[in-house]
Parts: C-alpha cells; structure tokens; sequence
C-alpha cells in the first residue's frame, strides 16, 4: 500500500467507523457507487475481507478493525496538517496538470503559457493520451476529453467546444488521381487508424466507407495524419482550423455533421472548487472564444 492509496483507505476508514456505505458517502461528499468501489478495490489490493455485508450496514472484520485503528490516527494526522496549510488552497500555485486530446495541443500549450506567465509560481504539466486519466486518483487537475467524457459520478462535466474535422489531399495528389465523390472512393488511397474500432465518428465512417485495401497509410495518433497527407501518401482527415489554412492542402469532400467532435473539460470535485482549478476553467473558457472551434 501508498499514499496512491489514501482515498480508499480513508473511505474504508470512514464506513468502518460510521458502519453505513450512504453515511460514509455524506461524510467524504462522494456518491455511494464511489464508497463500494473504493472499497472493492482495496479488499482486492489486500486480498482480504474488511467488512461484513448484512441487511444494516457493514461491520468491520479484525482486517476491518486494524484498518479502523490505523485510519483514524493517519487521519488525525491529516486533520493537523490541513490546519497547518489552511489558507493555501486561494492560492494559484504548485502544480497543475492538464490532460488534453493531442489534436488541441497546438491552441492549448501556447494557451498554458500565457497563463503561467500571469502566476508564475506555477508548475504546469501538459499530457496527451488516448486514455482516460483517472481523476479520482489525482492524476489531473483538468481534462479535455472528446466525445465521451466518461460516466464517473465524481466528475463534474461541461462542454467546451466542438472541433471539426475534413477530408483532405495534397494537391499534388490531387492533380495525379483527381478529387474522390461517393461513388469512386475504392479508387483512391486513404490514411486511417491502427485501431480496429477507433472511437471518433469520422473514423468509423472511414472504415465503414473506405475498403480495408484502400487504406495504404496507418497511424495511431490523429496529429500524424497530416503528415501523412502533406507527404502525398493518401487522402486523410485533419482538423480543418489547421487544414483550411495550407494552400497545399484541398478539401476533397463537404464535411459531415457527424465528423464534428464534442469537446468537455472535466475536473474532480474535490478539486473543482479550489481556486486554482477554478481560475484555469475560466482562463480557458475565455480563450476558446479566440480558437478555430465552434464554443460551447
């Protein structure tokens, strides 16, 4: 066990000394789904039973009442400590970690820097993954999710913005195959995903569309795909706030509703109301106002 570990081991804490998963809930101010996942997941990580389920609540097992023992002095501890700090969660500074889609990495690092240039006692980090970050665990203060932002009940969820994406070719290739229509796309060559169901709609109207064999080009990660097409490799989707402004680049056919994508932030709410996260949000709900994407 770690201190990775401390919200659970303070959940179980709290549904060890209260005796009830919906009291434990109102105490930590988390909804009872996150009480019996948390502590589900620590009986697993110990591999041993803490409580006894009945009809009135939960009991304690010994594992329970060792657990009941420890909690409640780390959690004196941790009460000390919070009134040593009081005070210091006003304040923008520290740490802040920000999870975002690669494709917006372009509008949103030169976005965090003109922030950190207004609080400078900032530590920023900026991470781009096809997974979802675990917020409950702290793994970041913001998250700027597309299309499904994950069901987590903790989560508070708001749109952002919609970007947009087209069908484009180099205009070399252009020349060399002339411009796709509905009826002669097995007769061109297109840059698709490595994965076999990728999440974004235009992706799966690609795979949908477009022949397996007509798909000469692949590539995990959207932001390689307009490398791809200025390489003249193959006919490729590409944000068109990015595209629309190559002269290289021709958009081979009107983009569709459904290739549109939602974009959300996300934040924990044990995070959400202190000011540096607060202060961040609305930074960047002021910013995207300037963005090649469609506000929320």
């Amino acid at each position: 066990m770690s201190f990775d570990h401390w919200d659970e081991i303070r959940t179980a804490y709290q549904v060890a000394r209260l005796g009830t998963v919906s009291g434990a809930a109102e105490v930590l101010g988390v909804h009872h789904a996150t009480v019996i996942r948390h502590i589900d997941a620590l009986e697993s990580r110990l591999g041993a039973k803490l409580f006894q389920r009945h009809a009135r609540g939960y009991t304690p097992t010994e594992a329970g009442q060792d657990l009941l023992s420890v909690g409640g002095r780390a959690d004196d501890q941790f009460t000390q400590l919070a009134g040593r700090i009081k005070g210091r969660g006003n304040e923008v500074t520290g740490d802040l970690i920000i999870t975002s889609i690669a494709a917006l990495a372009s509008l949103v690092v030169p976005a965090l820097g003109e922030f950190q240039l207004d609080h400078p006692e900032l530590r920023v980090q900026f991470q781009t993954d096809s997974r979802l970050f675990r917020m409950e665990y702290g793994e970041a203060h913001v998250a700027i999710r597309a299309g499904r932002p994950g069901d987590s009940p903790d989560n508070i969820v708001q749109p952002f913005c919609t970007s947009s994406v087209g069908l484009f070719a180099h205009k070399n290739y252009v020349e060399a195959h002339g411009l796709p229509d509905e009826t002669n796309l097995p007769e061109h060559r297109f840059i698709g995903s490595t994965t076999e169901n990728p999440r974004p709609n235009f992706l799966r109207w690609l795979n949908e569309q477009v022949p397996p064999e007509c798909i000469v080009f692949r590539t995990n990660e959207l932001a390689t795909y307009r490398y791809a097409v200025k390489a003249e490799m193959g006919i490729g989707f590409i944000s068109r706030s990015e595209a629309l402004d190559d002269p290289d680049l021709i958009e081979v056919l009107p983009p569709l509703e459904e290739w549109a994508t939602k974009l959300w932030l996300v934040t924990h709410m044990d995070l959400h109301r202190t000011a540096k996260v607060q202060t961040i949000l609305r930074f960047l709900k002021d910013k995207v106002k300037d963005w090649p994407v469609e506000p929320a």
